[in-house]
């Protein structure tokens, strides 16, 4: 292992740190690390490639985890909510993060092996970018005028369910799961924080079990030689993680969706320029 492959572990865990929960589609990005880097300079073979980017999304997981760290404890009964700020029943409880992700797990189990067979391309990636950006030009302009949920806790199970729904289409490479579910919550009623913030929740028990399964499927690949690979990724898509989501969260309120729509679209078009 040398400084030039601790090196590009480094970037890659930034790239992957910083676009993971933007809603800018991680895995447009990645195309084009996987393009300039793994396949260009074979740094690794494959199956460890794509173990590192499993290492590196466990990261960014942990990320959240860290950011929402006492909205969890709240969830699963470990700590008590501060309730001075909130009105009597106001709380985002934890059947209403199950009723969100329920959508996604059955339709999961059900298209996984169609999608990993049918929608993996550098085609089907680049029209998810440009629908997506379209769902969140539509979202920030068609969004209600009065807001229901100015946060997460005022949150509903109707609208619960419905982000949950919207983050299917994550499911098509290129959409975004931040993309999607935000635009999905802001349209639904929800302040773009608050959506944000359902939305980051929901995507910790998702990735996270979606990220072990693959680890552990994956396991003989962590070899002595690609340990320092390995964790200086993780710690990097950690860190930048960290930093990503804690300046979105305060972007978000200000700027809405549409800077990030625009710069999918502009995305979706340096991927069609280096593939065909």
């Amino acid at each position: 292992m040398n400084l030039w492959e601790l090196f590009v572990a480094l970037v890659l865990g930034f790239i992957e740190g910083m676009t993971e929960f933007a809603p800018i589609s991680s895995t447009g990005h990645m195309i084009i690390v996987d393009d300039l880097v793994f396949q260009s300079k074979n740094l690794f073979s494959a199956p460890v490639a794509n173990t590192f980017k499993v290492v590196i999304q466990l990261g960014s997981i942990l990320a959240v985890v860290v950011v929402f760290r006492d909205r969890f404890l709240n969830l699963l009964g470990l700590q008590r909510q501060n309730t001075a700020d909130h009105k009597p029943g106001d709380r985002l409880k934890l059947a209403q993060v199950i009723l969100g992700l329920v959508p996604f797990g059955v339709l999961g189990l059900l298209f996984e092996d169609f999608i990993d067979e049918h929608l993996f391309s550098v085609r089907t990636v680049i029209m998810g970018l440009l629908l997506g950006a379209v769902l969140m030009l539509l979202a920030d302009h068609f969004r209600p005028q009065r807001v229901a949920a100015e946060t997460v806790d005022q949150l509903t199970y109707k609208q619960a369910l419905g982000m949950g729904l919207f983050q299917c289409l994550a499911m098509w490479p290129g959409f975004s799961r931040s993309g999607s579910t935000i635009s999905g919550g802001v349209l639904l009623g929800l302040s773009h924080k608050a959506a944000a913030d359902f939305t980051f929740i929901m995507a910790v028990p998702v990735m996270m079990g979606a990220s072990f399964l693959s680890l552990l499927k994956n396991w003989s690949y962590m070899t002595q030689d690609a340990l320092p690979f390995f964790v200086v990724g993780f710690i990097s898509a950690f860190v930048f993680a960290l930093i990503s989501i804690r300046f979105f969260l305060k972007l978000i309120h200000r700027v809405k969706l549409a800077p990030f729509a625009l710069y999918r679209i502009a995305l979706a078009a340096v991927i069609y320029w280096l593939y065909f």
